[in-house]
């Protein structure tokens, strides 16, 4: 079974920064990865480095400007969608008009996440609108607990978000838990398991807890068909050698 690697760039102001926890007011700027320096914050070397360096297939870019209803990060995305691998590109898009605007930049597939999702009518609306292969919803989580715009979404349990969310049509799920970012906690398996028992079928990815290799082989054994993956290639826990030693695709 393939398993898929997308490295992270998470954007602020611009600038590529390390995530940690969730607490984006302490994100910093990235100056290296895996020992190699790179200019403060500069997304479209980090990009380069996850692509050349490790051979990631894919990227996941979260402009957490655009999330905070901040000026999006356009020119910068389109920078990075021109590396040459797909971009998949979280920047809180509540409607099929933001939908639309977002994939102008050069994303391969939209991220529809529960913390900006005003309701899954909207949900179904945007997938109808830019076609069902481009859209992937992210299951937005802290601490395995919903991060929602509204109270009736934030009080339903993982399992029966992502059935609504496959019922909407998306094609592929990420379970996102934000508290298990840069944290070093490693990965909620059972959660995982118990949401890919309720959704048997789609393609389903996480983020949030990637430490090594084991947690990849781990992931695997329940299921998931791919991870986003920052610090553990950032501080070397994940080499370009363990990913030739151990193809994952």
């Amino acid at each position: 079974m393939g398993f898929e690697i997308l490295g992270v760039v998470d954007l602020q102001h611009g600038l590529a920064v390390r995530a940690r926890g969730g607490r984006r007011d302490k994100y910093a700027p990235i100056g290296s990865v895996a020992g190699e320096s790179i200019g403060p914050g500069d997304a479209m070397a980090l990009a380069h480095q996850y692509v050349d360096r490790f051979g990631v297939s894919a990227l996941y870019v979260a402009d957490l400007d655009a999330i905070e209803r901040r000026a999006p990060q356009h020119a910068v995305v389109r920078m990075i969608a021109s590396v040459g691998v797909p971009v998949w590109l979280d920047c809180g898009s509540g409607s099929s008009a933001d939908a639309r605007q977002a994939l102008e930049c050069g994303a391969s597939r939209l991220i529809i996440g529960l913390e900006t999702l005003p309701s899954f009518q909207v949900l179904e609306s945007i997938v109808k609108t830019v076609r069902r292969e481009r859209v992937v919803f992210s299951l937005d989580l802290r601490d395995g607990q919903p991060i929602a715009t509204t109270p009736e979404l934030a009080q339903q349990n993982p399992e029966d978000l992502a059935a609504r969310a496959t019922a909407a049509g998306v094609s592929a799920m990420l379970m996102l838990d934000l508290a298990r970012v840069g944290a070093g906690s490693g990965v909620d398996v059972k959660l995982l398991a118990r949401i890919r028992s309720r959704v048997p079928a789609i393609p389903l990815y996480i983020g949030g807890g990637v430490r090594s290799l084991g947690d990849v082989e781990q992931l695997r054994r329940v299921g998931c068909d791919g991870a986003l993956v920052a610090t553990a290639l950032l501080d070397g826990q994940i080499t370009k050698r363990d990913l030739d030693l151990c193809p994952l695709t």
